[in-house]
């Protein structure tokens, strides 16, 4: 991979390039790969309500139950870097449904634990699985695709991870109403069945068969290497390790924490709370969208720095709201901004690593990110318990500003082919 590559020229790229649509095998792809993504988030928000049964079952502390989130996480470092090893030597499609049979097998035993410390382990190997979704997909999504198109295909891709949150939240409650909380993880395993349908219906990535054919491309050699090949992509993958902690951080940060803040701080019900949170993620869906659109026509780095200002602005506005009405309306726009960007990776990352490597730096930079981004829970409960939920949201606006300063180590490739 060359590190000085730039984006000059791309003005003049053929015009059947600018007229490049999406075909059929890219939208069975984006979708498949939106599916996959969507049952990662339909999985981690299910925890998040079920956590208070869980508190009142095994009567845990706020700092343990955030804690099984956190461990989640640090599962999904572990399977992003597996899968994602795992996917460039042996295939998207292939990995991708193997990812969600392993999470939703341990999902459902999930509803079996009987303790912390077996929960504790259930959710961890859970979260192997889990790793491997984001990596997949979007990878996935980003060779399926016309150049010009990338930002919107892999936000698509993050608007299946929110479809998943939106599920959850809606369903909940209903669930727990009828069957506890051990009911959500049941549910939990469908997508085992769901994976299956995947593989049967598509075809693996040509841009993949393409590589994998060339006599040397997978002969030898890590894949890690790849992501520290040279001083400059040593610097790519620091910033985005930066950025992906960020992004992760804030979100779990927010999304754990907020049925259980809007019920016990607000004064919701739980119906209540789940609608709240439900207009968050609608939030969150909108501003995915819109971001795939602004980083296609504008650029990645405009993108990007235009919703992190947003984020932190966002988060601190709403962390001083008190009236129902006025933090529905501000979740909305806290949504749209704290998690816009969550797209936006899958293209960014894409375009800095070759077809080789691109699933492992895609699923090691994110899960990274995301394993950092696992204490957030943690970290906001004990804030939290000793300054209030609006302090420690407060203090969580602040870290966006770091992101920003991150995206000047990255180099804007809007309409980069993919090498």
């Amino acid at each position: 991979m060359s590190a000085d590559r730039t984006t000059e020229g791309f003005a003049d790229e053929p015009a059947l390039e600018h007229q490049a649509r999406w075909t059929g095998y890219g939208r069975k792809a984006v979708v498949a790969a939106a599916v996959g993504y969507g049952l990662d988030g339909f999985d981690l928000l299910i925890l998040s309500f079920a956590l208070s049964g869980i508190i009142a079952t095994f009567g845990l502390t706020d700092a343990q139950a955030g804690s099984l989130t956190t461990f989640t996480l640090l599962g999904a470092v572990v399977g992003g870097i597996g899968f994602g090893i795992l996917s460039d030597r042996y295939g998207r499609v292939r990995m991708l449904t193997y990812s969600v049979i392993f999470f939703a097998v341990f999902t459902g035993l999930s509803a079996l634990a009987q303790g912390y410390l077996d929960l504790a382990a259930y959710r961890f190997i859970a979260g192997i699985g889990i790793g491997g979704e984001f990596g997949i997909g979007m990878t996935l999504a980003a060779e399926a695709t016309p150049a010009r198109l990338r930002a919107r295909a892999t936000s698509w891709v993050g608007i299946g991870f929110q479809c998943g949150v939106l599920a959850a939240a809606l369903v909940s409650a209903p669930i727990i109403s009828v069957f506890g909380w051990r009911g959500l993880f049941v549910v939990g395993a469908v997508p085992a069945v769901v994976a299956i349908v995947i593989r049967k219906r598509l075809p693996e990535s040509p841009k993949f068969l393409q590589r994998s054919a060339e006599p040397t491309a997978y002969r030898s050699g890590l894949r890690l290497r790849y992501l520290v090949a040279d001083r400059a992509t040593v610097g790519y993958s620091v910033a985005m390790i930066v950025l992906t902690s960020v992004q992760n951080f804030g979100y779990f940060g927010i999304i754990s924490w907020l049925p259980t803040y809007l019920a016990k701080d607000v004064g919701l019900d739980l119906k209540s709370s789940s609608l709240w949170t439900a207009v968050t993620v609608l939030g969150m869906m909108t501003g995915i969208i819109c971001f795939g659109q602004l980083a296609d026509r504008a650029g990645r780095r405009p993108a990007f720095r235009v919703f992190q200002i947003g984020a932190a602005a966002s988060v601190l506005i709403y962390s001083q709201l008190h009236d129902p009405t006025a933090i529905l309306i501000g979740g909305f726009v806290m949504g749209l901004f704290a998690n816009g960007m969550l797209g936006g990776y899958g293209a960014l990352m894409a375009e800095l690593y070759p077809t080789e490597a691109r699933a492992t730096a895609q699923n090691v930079l994110f899960n990274i990110g995301r394993g950092i981004g696992g204490f957030a829970p943690f970290v906001i409960a004990l804030v939290a318990g000793s300054y209030g939920f609006g302090f420690a949201l407060a203090l969580l606006s602040s870290i966006y500003l770091l992101a920003f300063v991150a995206m000047f180590m990255i180099p804007e490739r809007k309409g980069v082919e993919l090498s």
